[in-house]
Formats: structure tokens, sequence, C-alpha cells
């Protein structure tokens, strides 16, 4: 590379923080004027809904790793071929994917630095490395189902127009709609998310009510807890396209977006507060879209011959020919929500895979050459996978279901690197976590 080109690349004014300064919300307080009182650094102020309403993002930004097309895919198989009997799973992991992203949040706002950033440094070069080589993969296959996922969603509002090598390549463009919206503040980028979530929520909620699934054995597969070894595959895939590697890196630097001092005890404590408030709320939504999904795929196939068969590509064909078109064709209802999972995770993605990326290697490059490097290092794979796997559904359905799996594994090389560092005393300082919760 030459000189010339490598100062183009960098940006003086970048560091290795997650946001530039001017960049975060400022949070507006009625004490705004007293920043210098002792009081105002270590008093923790009262609740404020205005100040919740300002905090509220990142925990949405986060919760879309919970909704993408793999989870998706683990749903609909979790139905299909385990009924109402894995939903009691689907609810604990979704409690512990929401303790492990508060963790996140906690590590982020209380140290200023995130996740990738604090492996960088704390960490051994060598052991660095290799957990950046895991969140690599990691990251790679969460972006193959939802690259994949959007891709099968375009393809069926296009009655077959579009191939799934066209729709990935569509897809790809993702990242520069994403520096776009960007350009205009983390707000607006938050706004589109919440209404990608409300269209995934509308298209879902429209699906339960169609095939109206059984409300006892609902409950009952809610608190009962069932496992046999014909579900063991489902239930690992359950866990893996749930509590997902990429995500934890992720939201330890989204909470970086509002202007928090991490020196002010009272500060980090109300940060902390209204993060975890916004999380709890946007994990809720999140288990309610995917408990809908799961449900009715357990009303329409579970026990059926077609149970083993069914995946994104072919599911909501399936789910017509079982309930008939209604006043909007449930096939049509069914893409609109895959496309909406695709389409928002796939940005968060290319969100995530620059922290990651940056942050491990502490590249100081310019916003939209680390989209590029980032989104290169996903679409290439997948753009491989959609041209091998595009006559083939039931193969790229068994596929998702591994990738599932593969990401179920990846999860200790991203939690047991947050657990010891948000444990850590003199990082952390009073808001290390005690050794019980540890």
């Amino acid at each position: 590379m030459s000189s010339d080109h490598h100062h183009r690349l960098l940006d003086p004014h970048d560091t290795d923080t997650a946001y530039d300064p001017t960049e975060k919300v400022h949070i507006v307080g009625v004490d705004d004027h007293d920043n210098n009182n002792e009081d105002y650094a270590t008093a923790t102020p009262p609740f404020s809904w205005r100040k919740l309403w300002l905090f509220t993002g990142p925990g949405f930004l986060m919760s879309i790793a919970f909704l993408d097309p793999g989870n998706l895919e683990g749903d609909l198989q979790a139905g299909a071929i385990a009924g109402y009997s894995l939903l009691w799973l689907l609810l604990w992991a979704t409690a512990i994917g929401l303790l492990v992203q508060l963790l996140s949040a906690r590590l982020g706002v209380a140290t200023g630095r995130h996740l990738a950033e604090l492996c960088r440094e704390e960490y051994p070069n060598w052991a660095g490395k290799l957990l950046w080589i895991m969140a690599e993969l990691a990251l790679i296959g969460a972006d193959i189902q939802e690259v994949i996922g959007s891709a099968i969603a375009l393809k069926i509002l296009t009655n077959g127009f579009l191939p799934l090598w066209a729709g990935v390549l569509i897809t790809a463009f993702d990242c520069f709609i994403f520096l776009f919206l960007e350009n205009y503040g983390v707000r607006k980028l938050e706004a589109l998310f919440a209404v990608l979530i409300a269209v995934m929520a509308i298209s879902f909620a429209w699906m339960f009510g169609e095939t109206k699934p059984n409300a006892k054995e609902l409950l009952v597969g809610l608190v009962v807890p069932k496992l046999n070894s014909r579900t063991i595959q489902q239930a690992v895939g359950v866990v893996g396209c749930i509590i997902m590697p990429h995500n934890v890196f992720l939201h330890s630097a989204l909470v970086q977006s509002r202007e928090v001092d991490p020196r002010k005890t009272g500060r980090v404590r109300e940060a902390i507060r209204y993060y975890s408030i916004e999380s709890t709320i946007a994990l809720a939504v999140s288990f309610v879209i995917n408990l809908f999904v799961t449900t009715v795929f357990a009303k329409a196939f579970f026990g059926t011959a077609i149970a083993d068969t069914i995946g994104l590509g072919n599911a909501g064909q399936f789910l017509e020919e079982r309930f008939g078109g209604g006043l909007v064709p449930i096939l049509y209802i069914w893409a609109i929500g895959l496309l909406a999972a695709g389409q928002s995770s796939t940005i968060t993605g290319t969100y995530a895979g620059q922290f990651i990326m940056g942050g491990f290697l502490d590249l100081r490059l310019k916003k939209w050459a680390r989209a590029l490097i980032t989104r290169s290092c996903a679409i290439v794979p997948t753009l491989i996978v959609a041209l091998i796997f595009d006559s083939s559904e039931d193969t790229l359905d068994v596929l998702n279901e591994w990738l599932n799996v593969l990401q179920s594994i990846q999860i200790p090389f991203a939690l047991i690197p947050l657990l010891c560092l948000v444990a850590k005393e003199d990082l952390m300082g009073v808001f290390a976590i005690g050794r019980v919760l540890k």
C-alpha cells in the first residue's frame, strides 16, 4: 500500500474509542450546571422518563441479534420438530442472554472502552489473536445466515425472479445504507431499527393470529422443562442463536453512544440503570416475537411427515398450503418478516464487525474503510454458499442449523473474557461483579 493511500485511509481524529465525542447523544439533565459538584459525581440522580428515552436505543440495536434469520430458522425447526417442548429453553436462554448483555453494558459504561479493546489490552498477544479469530468466525457464521435470510425473502417476494446470489449482492450494499444513515446521527439509525423490529412484530403476530396455536400447550411448554435425544440438536441451536458471541462485543460498544463520564460513579450507576431497563424491554419484545414463530410452526407441523424438511426457504409456502391465503397471503407476511430480520441484522453485523476488528487489531481506519473490510470478510463466504446451495434448499437448511450450533460452541470465547474482565476490581472499580454472580 502506498504512503498516500495509507494516509487517506487513516483518520487523524479517529481514536480507538467506539464513538467520536461529536457523535455521542448528550443526556440532558436539570443539574447539568453542577458538573463540578462532588455530590453530582457520586450521587445517583432520581429516575427520569426523559432520560430513559434518551438512553433508549442501544438495547434495541443489541436485541436484533435475538431476531435474525438464524433465530427464525432455530425457532421454526424447534417448533416443527419439538413442538411446544422447547419453549422453556427459549425463555431461559433469553433470560441468561439478558444477564450476559447487561454485564456487557456494565463493562462498556464503567470502563469507557468496549470488550474487544479490553481483550487486546488485558490479555497476552496470542490470546487476544485467538479470541479475535473466534469472534470473526462467529460473526461470519451469523452473517451467512443473515444475508442468506434476506436473499431468501427477496426471492419469495419476487416470485423466484431473483436468485439467491443476486439477493446476496443486493444485501451486501446494506453497509453503505448504514454509513449513509450514520452520518445523520446515532438516533436516526436507532429509529430505523425500531421500525424494522415493529415490522417483524406485526408480521409474526399476524401469523400467530392466523394459525391460533394451543394456549394450554404453550403455557406448559414454557413452564415444564422437556428434552429428549431427538430434539437435542434443536435445543443446542436455540441456545446458539439466542446468545450470540458477536453481540456480547457489540453491546459493550453501543452503550458508549451516550455521554457518560466513567469517572463519575453516580452517572455510571444512572446509565447502568437505564440501560438495564431498556435492554429488558427490548429482549422481552424479542422473546415474544421468537415465541410467535416457534408456536406457529409447532401448531402447524409438529408430528407431521414434513416437519424435518421445513426451513427458511419453504416455510412460507408450507404455511400457505396449511392455512390458505387469507386477506394477505401468509407466504408474503412470512417473507416481509424475514426480510426485516435479515436487513436489520446484517447492518448490526457490520457494526459489530467494525468494533471487533478495530478493537482487537487497533485499526484506526475511516469508517467507510472499516465497513468495507468487515463486509467483504462476510460477503465473500456468503456468496460462495449462495452459489453452491441455490438449487438445494434442504442442504441450505441443514447448513443454517449447524451454523446455530457453531454459535453455541463459540459462546465461551466471548463469555469467559467478559466474566473475567467485568469481575476485575482494578479495571471496574466499585462496579466489579461479585464472586457469586461470576
